[in-house]
């Protein structure tokens, strides 16, 4: 018998390729990991010689797996404290707490993070780990290791902080690191995990934390050491009229302006955040290729403000959704992000600011796009990753809603029927196939109360 395959049919598919063709119902072949066919109507007669598993997409909503490009899986441990607070209080609340982190409480945050954004339809995540208390082990393998078990794709960037609270940062500083130890680490980093080929599931990226915690010297390195290995750079930026306020007192310029200067524009670059951009620093991100990761349930809960998506995306500006630390995004739902994405962008510009379908791509081709992985992820097509979400929309709560990628979009987060990465199964009948739920949660908690006892 020859090697099996699997056929995804009777559903609505959309497949956001590059005309973003929409078939109701339509048809998924895939075969090897791998995408082999898409489709309008049922799939074409199969060589009898292969076994097909058959998945019956009726009253379903096939789409690509979800792009996370923004988060902080540590921080599901301390989700729940700081809740009234704007970020620099928010950061001295809880900069202390993470003090106590070690490997096993990062890897049983990640576990529980990645189980739940797998079960809100993600299929790829990044993770910015920045925090490294000196006693604390090998907490960036951690949370690689967490991803391999849950079994979805990681771009894990090793972040870093030099600046602390001596020198003019905000970060104690008995939680930043000296530069040769962060490069060192980060060298060590790319050599150990990094796989750059055509059907990886492991990437990783160098991340300095942001303008108010890192040096100049950081940033000029690591986007040097970055490029030298081929790898991609990361930062928060322009999150708050704060970190605009300090990056004018401090450096005389806007934070783009600041970040341009020390080399930090380009098509290997993205920002987390990006709300107070002005239409120049706009026009910078255009010209030089580099993505934004919008935050909006993040943004709204610490009261940064609204991205500027209509304006980002009508200068051509990649941008993609992430759900940002689950600290100050108790809920870590990536599909959650679309509708908030879709409600913010509305409030700030109008009905027209942002369509269902617009919400939709940033939430997957669009977050392929800003983590430099569209060749292989993010959309429906043949040749690519079989990275494949399939999402219930016949019961109570979406089923007499006319258009699906509204229901989706606009509505409750619907269950998730199927979850496939490379086409194997992480989430079947809205259940993890990976992990026990259960043990995934008592093993957060206790190491919560861990962290906690620390503090």
């Amino acid at each position: 018998m020859a090697d099996a395959a699997v056929v995804i049919e009777g559903g609505v598919v959309a497949t956001m390729d590059g005309v973003r063709a929409e078939h109701a119902p339509g048809h998924l072949v895939l075969r090897d990991g791998l995408i082999e066919a898409v489709g309008p109507g049922p799939a074409p007669p199969m060589d009898p010689a292969v076994k097909v598993d058959r998945v019956d997409a009726r009253g379903c909503l096939v789409t690509p797996g979800l792009v996370n490009t923004h988060h902080h899986l540590y921080q599901w441990v301390t989700r729940g404290l700081a809740v009234d607070d704007g970020l620099f209080g928010w950061l001295t609340t809880l900069y202390p707490v993470w003090g106590g982190l070690d490997a096993d409480i990062a890897g049983a945050a990640a576990g529980a993070g990645l189980g739940w954004l797998a079960r809100t339809g993600c299929t790829t995540t990044m993770d910015h780990h920045y925090v490294f208390p000196s006693r604390g082990g090998d907490l960036l393998g951690a949370t690689i290791d967490a991803a391999d078990r849950i079994g979805l794709r990681f771009l894990a960037t090793r972040g870093s902080m030099d600046l602390g609270e001596s020198r003019g940062g905000l970060p104690p500083d008995d939680l930043v690191e000296e530069l040769d130890a962060i490069l060192a680490a980060s060298a060590a980093a790319v050599d150990a995990h990094h796989d750059p080929g055509p059907r990886s599931r492991l990437r990783i990226g160098l991340a300095p934390c942001s303008p108010f915690s890192v040096t100049a010297d950081l940033l000029v390195e690591s986007a040097r050491l970055a490029r030298e290995a081929g790898v991609r750079l990361h930062t928060h930026l322009a999150e708050t009229s704060d970190e605009d306020r300090y990056c004018r007192e401090r450096f005389g310029c806007s934070p783009v302006e600041y970040l341009q200067g020390l080399g930090w524009l380009g098509d290997d670059v993205w920002f987390a955040h990006g709300i107070h951009f002005g239409d120049d620093e706009i026009g910078a991100l255009a010209a030089s290729g580099t993505g934004v990761a919008h935050c909006p349930s993040s943004n709204a809960r610490l009261g940064a403000g609204i991205c500027r998506t209509r304006d980002l995306r009508d200068a051509g500006v990649p941008v993609g959704l992430g759900v940002d630390g689950a600290a100050s995004n108790e809920a870590g739902s990536l599909v959650e992000e679309a509708r908030q994405a879709l409600l913010l962008a509305r409030a700030r510009g109008g009905p027209e600011a942002l369509t269902v379908r617009d919400a939709l791509e940033t939430a997957t081709i669009g977050g392929a796009r800003v983590l430099g992985w569209d060749d292989r992820i993010g959309s429906l097509e043949v040749g690519k990753e079989a990275d494949v979400a399939v999402w219930r929309l016949d019961t109570l709560p979406h089923a007499d809603v006319v258009d699906p990628v509204a229901a989706l979009v606009l509505g409750t987060r619907p269950p998730l029927e199927l979850l496939l990465v490379s086409g194997a199964p992480v989430v079947e009948r809205d259940r993890l196939a990976t992990a026990d739920e259960r043990a995934l949660a008592d093993d957060a908690l206790r190491h919560q109360r861990l962290l906690f006892s620390r503090g």
